[in-house]
């Protein structure tokens, strides 16, 4: 998926179509109505044999539909039996493919995998100084959990903290949720559970596709086997207040979708607190743009929260798993500030 990210993909394509190139495989670049350089550079790319050998397919759209919706649209035209939700600042490394692949034919439970997910900063570093580690990546690390309140964190980061790569993960693991940087979903799966929800535009929509997944009883997996690195912040900025506000907004509608009715109730008022809490620490540390974005986001999460009823509705009903034996029983927020935990 690509919006605006020439430069980006001028840096990271070519890894994925040297590395892509099996007689069933495809590279399918989806541009969400780009108005920089993304399509003259594809078109300059597609007739070329690494383009070739690799089966280039370029989707592009009129207008940005969004993460979600791109994907979606996309996805719906695809025949493939998996499909891989690929970042367009996602560097691939020989082999990706066949670890998660190989794993999901000989595991038909599992629904949706991710590879290890390395920062791509972090190895130019290592690169430049053998002795600067690297480091997972926020989006995904080693794969992704939620704690009982409702805040993401992974084998490998909890809140802002990245462990080095040491293989202290590298056995295969099950996961809540797998990261939307390198996302390998069985396609008609995907079609039948109704994909990303659009609603969201962006951020947490791929953890809310893997609830979804885990409450009607499919297996999530993280197989570092497979390794890739990304660059992160190819959309946003990781200290853009657009991304603070869209992530404490849809963080909120997530759990509102699928949160059975006692668990909901407790969270919130936990949320409630916390939301405020963070909101004050970002006050008092001269950042009111990111006031500003968490004050909006709890405002507009109960302004959206009606349009999530039936979505909400239909979840509880068909979930086998209510409340997914994969949530994490403790709070990270506990763990993190008062017991200083990092892992």
């Amino acid at each position: 998926m690509n919006w605006n990210g020439a430069d980006v993909m001028r840096q990271f394509l070519p890894s994925v179509l040297a590395h892509t190139t099996q007689p069933e495989t495809e590279v399918v670049v989806v541009d969400n109505g780009s108005t920089d350089a993304s399509i003259d550079y594809l078109h300059s790319m597609e007739h070329t044999p690494e383009a070739r050998a690799a089966h280039l397919r370029i989707i592009a759209f009129p207008d940005n539909y969004g993460f979600a919706s791109g994907y979606n649209r996309a996805i719906a035209a695809m025949d493939s039996e998996i499909v891989v939700l690929l970042n367009s600042d996602v560097m691939v490394t020989d082999g990706w493919l066949t670890p998660i692949l190989t794993y999901m034919q000989q595991h038909p439970n599992v629904a949706a995998a991710q590879p290890k997910v390395l920062a791509y900063k972090s190895l130019l570093a290592h690169q430049q100084d053998a002795t600067q580690p690297v480091t997972f990546e926020h989006a995904g690390a080693a794969g992704g959990y939620i704690d009982a309140l409702g805040y993401p964190f992974c084998r490998g980061r909890m809140m802002s903290y990245v462990a080095p790569d040491n293989g202290q993960y590298d056995a295969i693991a099950p996961a809540f949720w797998v990261s939307g940087a390198a996302f390998f979903i069985r396609t008609k799966l995907y079609n039948e559970i109704g994909g990303l929800d659009d609603k969201f535009f962006a951020h947490m929509e791929e953890i809310d596709l893997c609830w979804r997944l885990n409450s009607r009883g499919y297996d999530l997996v993280c197989v570092p086997q497979s390794i890739v690195y990304h660059l992160g912040g190819g959309a946003l900025a990781y200290d853009n207040p657009r991304k603070t506000y869209l992530n404490f907004r849809n963080n909120l509608l997530m759990l509102y979708k699928n949160l059975p009715q006692p668990q909901l109730r407790r969270v919130m008022i936990s949320r409630f607190v916390l939301d405020y809490i963070a909101a004050f620490q970002a006050l008092v540390t001269f950042k009111p743009k990111h006031f500003t974005a968490i004050i909006r986001a709890r405002i507009d999460y109960l302004r959206m929260r009606r349009n999530f009823a039936q979505s909400r509705q239909t979840n509880l009903h068909l979930a086998t798993h209510p409340y997914p034996d994969t949530i994490a029983r403790r709070s990270i927020i506990f763990d993190y500030y008062l017991r200083h935990l990092c892992e």
